[in-house]
Formats: C-alpha cells, structure tokens, sequence
C-alpha cells in the first residue's frame, strides 16, 4: 500500500523560489487554485499527477518528497512529550503529524529547548550527587556529542558532497584492492609514511614527522579504514570545513566532534563506494558476510553504510542500524526507516539485539512489528573486539540491521520467512511511550495512558493500563 505524501512546506518553498503566485504555480500543475491551497496547507496529499509535474515542469527532485524527516521529528517529539515535566499533557499523534509537516522549524526548536532542559537537569543532578557524596571531577555529560549526533540523525546520515568525494577518490586511486595499495598511495600524494607497532594507539599522526603510525595488532578493516581517516583530515580539510561552516554547531567541541564523524563517514564511503557496494549489495542480495569478504571491511561498517545508501536517485533499501551495548545503551543509531530509537536510554528488551550477546558468532533473525502496525525483518549480531593479548579487556558490542517487510525479498535473510504471515514480535521505541497494554516486559508505564491500581488484584504489572 503506497503511503500518502505531504509536502506543503516542499511545495511553498518551491513556489516562492520561482517567485510565482498560487493561481501561476498551480496553473503549471495543472490543478485548481483550492487543491494547490489544500496540498500547501497539507489538508490534502500530494497527487500522482502533481508529482510528474513537478518533475516535467520544474525538474523537481521528487525523492525529497521523502517524509522521512517528519516522521523522525514526530517520534523524538513524542518521546519528549513523555518527559514527566509535562505532566499530564496530551498532544495528539495528528497534531504533532501537522506540525512537522507545516511548521518543521517550530518541531525543531522545541526539541532544542526540551534538550537544553534535559542537559540542564543532568547538570543539576551530576552537581547534587557530588555534593552528597563529596566526589572530585565533574562528571557531566559531554554535551556536544548530542549535538553531533542530531546533525548525523537528520542529515539521514547521508553527506552526499563527502560521499561523492570519497567515491572518487576510490575510483581514482583504487585503495580498496589492499592494504599496500593505500600505504603507497598516502606516502605519494601526501608523503605521509606509516609505521606499525604494537605499542601505537589505534591511529596517531605526527604533523612534524608526517608519520601515521598505527597498531599492527588491529586488523586489516581497521588500518585502512584509520589511513582513510587520516586521508580525509588531510587531503579534504576545506571540504570538510565546508560541511562543518552549513552546521553551525554551537560549540567548538561540538565541530571538532564532527570533524571526526565526518573524517570517519569519508572513511566508510571510501572503503565501500557508493556506485559499486549498491550493486554488489543488490547482487548478493545484503548478505553481510558475503560484502566483508568481497570489500574486505568488517560486518559492522558494512551494516552501517547499507543504512546510508540514501543518494537521490539511487537510494537502496531503507535499513535502520543500530549498535548496543551490552548494558542495552545505543551507542550508534541511524534509520532510513520510519523505526525511530530512543533518543534517552535503552532499546526495546524485545527486541533481538539483546539477544545477539547470547548467540555470539550467529546472526539472529526476527519478524517485528511497532505499536504504529509497521513490520520490519530484524537482523542483529554480535561485533564483539577482542583486546589482542590475554589480560586485554573485550569490548562487546550487538548490531542490529533492518528494514520494512516490503523489502525483505531483497534479504537474502528472508529466505524461509513468511513475511506476509509471521508470526510478528510486538516491539516499541520505549516504554514511556509504548501504548502496549500487555507487555510482560514493560519497566515504566506510558505517560499518555492513565493507569488504574488495585490493591487487591496483580497480573503481569501492579498497574493496569486504561
């Protein structure tokens, strides 16, 4: 079943930068004067035939239709909502719904303002708890990293000038065929050697020298996913600068995080290009093992460059991604999906991903489906790090990868599976706004639902959900 499309804010935006009327603009897509109003004020949904005008008459892009944006702001609004500060305060899903489509900048400072409150109370809350017990340091959260995050998150983690750029140089310089192939081209063009040795960190590089030096106890993935680092920092500074100016981070923390991110997401992109990992993901059919081998990359950065094949007019299949710990903290998370993750918190418990930890080695497949009806096919995996030596710690990871039923013919994970039929897990975003009533797993009730206690009956909770 296609999805309706509202547009209104694509579509004034579009109008006013033509610098023409309603009766001229809607003229030229050949509808009424009233139906342009109604699409404008998403009263109505746009048409079949309004889309192919604006792509004949305007050369609209019309994959920017994409209401994926509005439905992240929709889910992060509902989850703040649920903060106890509001209350008893109910908005409706249809009110929220009209304001990310109409009025998406009005969305986006109340999120900025009920994520100030929130830093602002964990603040408070950090200082009263050093003050009771008398503790040095300051423990606050850093703060910036949220601000990174949300520029990935509704960029659809897709940075196509980077992207692009990193799919050239890969076509130029062919550094994925192997290690040597990047060593040789790092010392060529930016005379930058690289020296190996158990006792460097992760990746460490000495501007005075121009010496990269790496650990040689990580494995090949790492090093040259590190030396792709270290080539965007390098030889694509301005336009990473450039990214970095469009942001407008608050903070020069802030920034220098995301240079980071952004010097990682060039790695990503030019260790995987775009053009050629599309096809063979759609050739193997997104079997992650199967892309590791042929890219030599691991499970990890191929599950979370399928979630950013996003690129107008090749976009792949919508997945989500997510990387948990084993504590159920997420500590990546992007989805190309209309599956949001909590913004505070951990994931759902019924989810797979937690269960990945118990399986190491096998990857877990599981039918799903949201409190809003969406089904999803849910793959999830353990990425467990070892340290390399025997008292070295393990850092212990689960990925979960995943996309709508409608696309699981393209999985080859779906194979054996009926989609169509299930058996489906009923899962959510959080507990505090799941509408679940008979979850066996909910912590907290939802904030949304009033909730009636008896003291003399108990069922699966010591509430019932009205």
């Amino acid at each position: 079943m296609m999805r309706k499309v509202y547009a209104g804010v694509a579509l004034r935006e579009l109008r006013m930068n033509k610098a023409l009327t309603q009766k001229e603009f809607a003229a030229r897509l050949g509808v009424s004067l009233s139906y342009l109003n109604q699409m404008e004020n998403n009263h109505r949904p746009v048409s079949a035939a309004v889309i192919l005008a604006l792509a004949s008459e305007f050369q609209f892009d019309i994959g920017t239709l994409d209401v994926g944006e509005a439905d992240r702001m929709v889910a992060d609004m509902r989850e703040a909502l649920a903060d106890p500060m509001f209350g008893e305060v109910t908005v409706p899903l249809a009110d929220l719904s009209l304001t990310a489509s109409n009025a998406p900048a009005l969305a986006r400072a109340f999120l900025a303002l009920h994520r100030q409150h929130r830093e602002t109370q964990d603040r408070l809350g950090t200082l009263d708890e050093q003050l009771s017990t008398e503790r040095g340091g300051t423990g606050l959260a850093p703060l910036p990293w949220e601000e990174v995050r949300d520029f990935f998150h509704y960029c659809d983690n897709y940075i196509d000038p980077l992207d692009r750029a990193a799919e050239r140089f890969a076509e130029h310089t062919a550094p994925g065929t192997s290690l040597a192939a990047m060593r040789d081209w790092l010392d060529d063009a930016l005379g930058v050697s690289i020296t190996l040795s158990a006792a460097h960190p992760v990746r460490r590089y000495d501007p005075q020298t121009r010496t990269l030096a790496l650990n040689t106890m990580s494995d090949p993935a790492t090093q040259r996913f590190q030396i792709a680092h270290q080539i965007a920092i390098l030889a694509h500074a301005d336009l990473l600068d450039a990214t970095l100016d469009l942001a407008r981070f608050r903070s020069d923390e802030a920034r220098q995080i995301a240079r980071i991110g952004l010097a990682n997401y060039f790695a990503g992109a030019a260790l995987l290009p775009y053009g050629s990992f599309l096809r063979a993901a759609q050739e193997v059919r997104h079997d992650l093992e199967l892309l590791s081998h042929r890219f030599g990359a691991s499970l990890e950065q191929v599950a979370h460059r399928l979630s950013t094949l996003q690129r107008s007019g090749a976009k792949g299949v919508p997945f989500f991604f997510v990387r948990v710990d084993q504590a159920g903290t997420i500590t990546k998370r992007h989805s190309a999906t209309r599956l949001q993750f909590a913004r505070f918190g951990g994931a759902c418990p019924l989810w797979n991903v937690h269960q990945a930890f118990e399986t190491p080695g096998r990857f877990l497949r599981q039918l799903a489906e949201t409190p809003d009806g969406v089904r999803y096919l849910c793959l999830a995996r353990d990425v467990s790090k070892p340290g390399g030596s025997f008292d070295a710690p393990v850092r212990r990871y689960a990925i979960g990868l995943g996309c709508e039923v409608s696309h699981a013919g393209q999985l080859t994970y779906a194979d054996g599976l009926d989609a169509e039929a299930g058996p489906f897990e009923p899962i959510g975003v959080s507990c505090r706004i799941c509408e679940r009533v008979g979850c066996h797993q909910r912590s907290v009730p939802p904030l949304e639902r009033p909730l009636r206690v008896d003291p003399n009956e108990r069922g699966l909770l010591p509430y019932r959900i009205v």
